[in-house]
């Protein structure tokens, strides 16, 4: 599903215009953004929690010629799954 057709099903499932639930969309993933570069968690209860995770720098190779490259340490964004979300998945 992309975000077009994440939109469409929200407009259809709650009886609004599919630019209300654009807006509704877009201001979600913008708080969800906020959070997590203020570097607070969000949790949606049985849904699941987005955190940030520092990743440690690291040595890695070039596919194509095969030498040692550095990576530098990166902060990433993660997902972890709910119990209700799992629940729904392995019926």
């Amino acid at each position: 599903m992309n975000k077009g057709q994440l939109i469409d099903n929200i407009a259809d499932s709650v009886d609004i215009s599919k630019a209300s639930a654009g807006r509704a969309l877009d201001a979600f993933i913008g708080s969800v953004t906020k959070s997590l570069v203020t570097g607070e968690n969000v949790s949606l209860i049985g849904f699941g929690a987005f955190s940030v995770k520092d990743r440690a720098a690291r040595v890695g190779r070039n596919p194509q010629t095969g030498v040692p490259i550095q990576i530098k340490a990166a902060k990433v964004p993660a997902f972890k799954a709910g119990k209700l979300l799992k629940e729904a998945i392995n019926f």
